[in-house]
């Protein structure tokens, strides 16, 4: 695309800018500074109300008493129990028994530090979800008229 086509149409980046590769007037390719794309924005978009879903599925579940609040944690950070397992150093076996709510709350600080470590949260946080997840659902108008 060339220098002059390079979208400028914000949206998710919150302000921020990313780098595009455009091609100037001589023909060669330079880095070109963008503040969004409206096809980017779109999907993005529609990834985080996937995840937001989720969040809201397993938030039930949870209140259901069929999961434990780890799940929320695992899902929030975009994590299955095998790359849960892998990043904290604990067996795939343990972290899928650890998702049960009866053994979850059986599970003492020491047992839960890794965990909380690896999601950036405390012990004591990560025994409890809030009541809806924390991100909404992007609406572009609001973002494009504030």
């Amino acid at each position: 695309m060339k220098k002059e086509d390079v979208p400028q149409q914000g949206g998710l980046n919150a302000g921020a800018r990313e780098v595009s590769y455009a091609v100037d007037s001589n023909g060669r390719y330079i880095l070109e500074s963008s503040v969004g794309w409206e096809a980017k924005n779109i999907a993005l978009s529609q990834a985080w109300e996937e995840i937001v879903d989720q969040l809201r599925d397993v938030i039930a579940a949870i209140k259901a008493g069929k999961k434990s609040p780890l799940a929320y944690y695992m899902v929030k950070s975009q994590m299955d129990p095998a790359l849960l397992a892998q990043y904290c150093g604990i067996a795939r076996w343990r972290v899928k028994r650890h998702l049960k709510p009866a053994v979850f709350a059986k599970l003492s600080d020491s047992d839960l530090t890794p965990y909380a470590e690896l999601l950036g949260v405390s012990v004591e946080r990560l025994r409890t979800v809030p009541d809806e997840p924390p991100l909404t659902e992007f609406d572009h108008s609001e973002k494009e008229n504030s």
